[in-house]
């Protein structure tokens, strides 16, 4: 390559990374500000009536798994903190996996449809994400509450006498999330089973190997991708989710977004919901991570 070539090539390398300078700036500065302005926060002092005091401390990050005692000033584990973080990873885990259990028959039986009622079919799917979060929630709310749809139907068919009490519940809030997340386990299932090659199924009984077997051994491996990928989509939003806990749990049924909203609320300390953010973001950081490395092999793969 000429001399000439290479300064062409330069220039042009140049002339777009000056063309997307705006770009990168503007997402920068809103993407990375905010995180880093709740960074900051994570080692200063909470004030008197909320806000912040600009002395540093430790005290924030040392509050997510401890607490003082208010007569001798001891720490001791913070077993509400604990509580609260148990509950927000076994409902996302729950979560994620009866999403796929769900999921997976809906996205095989969408995908051998034949594709002009394919559409109609991942229409239906989508229509959801048309109705606000809020609104979904409402709406199971009117179905599994103690005068709700769930209750009445059972009964007048006579199977129960009394209402059963789900609502505000930890099985409640896993209904609403089940519900609201579980398109966004479906769509990537669907998308990794539309590309599945039947004439392996074919193969697979030929050699006399079981459903279980063809399942375990071809299926499940081949999908694995949209598998991954489903879970990822659906635990992370789980993790911190806020408006369905705090509508279906009733404030009593709290998880991390709802302590980190108390935080900053009546709880009057930005520094601890600061950190718990930064702590929030750092597990979703590493569960990406794990997506990563998981898919890798794939897309090296081909």
């Amino acid at each position: 390559m000429s001399t000439s070539e290479n300064r062409q090539n330069t220039r042009a390398a140049r002339n777009a990374w000056l063309l997307s300078t705006p770009a990168l700036v503007i997402l920068t500065l809103a993407a990375t500000g905010p995180l880093m302005i709740m960074f900051v926060y994570s080692f200063l002092t909470p004030g008197k009536y909320g806000n912040v005091e600009w002395q540093f401390s430790t005290d924030a990050w040392r509050g997510i798994l401890f607490t003082r005692d208010i007569f001798d000033n001891t720490l001791k584990l913070a077993d509400a903190h604990l509580t609260i973080f148990w509950r927000s990873v076994k409902l996302s885990i729950l979560t994620t996996i009866f999403t796929f259990i769900v999921g997976f028959p809906t996205a095989w039986f969408i995908a051998m449809r034949p594709p002009a009622s394919r559409a109609l079919w991942l229409f239906l799917i989508t229509i959801p994400f048309w109705t606000n979060l809020l609104i979904r929630t409402f709406a199971i709310n009117q179905i599994i509450r103690n005068e709700g749809l769930l209750n009445t139907v059972l009964i007048k068919a006579g199977l129960i006498e009394t209402p059963i009490n789900i609502i505000y519940t930890d099985t409640a809030v896993f209904i609403g999330m089940t519900y609201v997340y579980l398109p966004l386990m479906v769509l990537p299932l669907f998308a990794a089973i539309d590309r599945f090659d039947l004439r392996l199924l074919e193969a697979g009984y030929d050699l006399y190997a079981s459903r279980w077997q063809v399942l375990r051994r071809i299926i499940l491996p081949i999908v694995r991708p949209g598998i991954v990928a489903g879970s990822i989509l659906v635990f992370i939003p789980s993790l911190g989710a806020y408006v369905t806990p705090r509508i279906l749990g009733g404030g009593r049924q709290m998880m991390i977004g709802n302590f980190i909203d108390l935080q900053f609320g009546q709880g009057r300390n930005w520094p601890l919901g600061a950190s718990l953010s930064v702590l929030l973001l750092v597990i979703v950081a590493l569960t990406l991570l794990v997506y990563v490395r998981v898919t890798a092999p794939e897309k090296t793969d081909g």
